[in-house]
């Protein structure tokens, strides 16, 4: 009886581990280290020492159920703002807005076509008003901040990271945004 439960649990317990094809998987575990980043920066002057310190550390996000990835997303410096609808088996739609100036002022609306979620990563085509189209590719996350060498527990947030094609704000050019869930 035992061995049966044992048996039961092992044939479970892979479907969970699969949710996830070999290529998303390794696609999610690199957009999300391109968010990892750290910086530490010690200066001493007349005598007095200023230390700056910051290390963020990402990790992909998969849930048994993609649907509860559904809501409203911000990269709030940016204005660029994502609202996503996911059903049970990973198909995604949604809108949003595209900033096209660095404080937001203007923005281009578009819609997403042929959404998927696959485990944590996110792929769609962002169908803009005038017909064009881009694809995004983001990798819902939890992105954690330590603020000091000290600091191991750090301060976690949940959200989208999307690494994907340069978006011109201006003279900024700005390829990498981290959305955060509302």
């Amino acid at each position: 009886m035992k061995a049966a439960g044992i048996l039961a649990l092992a044939l479970v317990l892979p479907s969970f581990a699969s949710a996830q094809t070999p290529s998303a998987r390794a696609r999610s575990a690199a957009i999300a280290a391109s968010f990892n980043a750290s910086k530490h920066a010690i200066k001493d002057k007349k005598g007095v020492r200023m230390e700056k310190y910051k290390r963020i550390l990402t990790s992909p996000v998969v849930r048994s159920d993609p649907s509860s990835y559904s809501g409203s997303y911000e990269a709030q410096t940016f204005e660029y703002t994502l609202d996503l609808r996911v059903d049970s088996r990973g198909n995604v739609t949604g809108s949003g807005y595209q900033p096209l100036r660095i404080d937001g002022s203007i923005r281009r609306k578009f819609t997403l076509r042929d959404g998927r979620v696959d485990g944590a990563l996110l792929t769609a085509t962002m169908v803009f008003e005038n017909g064009s189209t881009q694809t995004l590719e983001g990798v819902f996350m939890n992105r954690t901040a330590y603020h000091s060498p000290t600091d191991t527990k750090g301060q976690t947030t949940f959200g989208l990271g999307v690494d994907g094609p340069m978006v011109v704000m201006g003279t900024y050019g700005v390829n990498r945004f981290f959305f955060t869930k509302e």
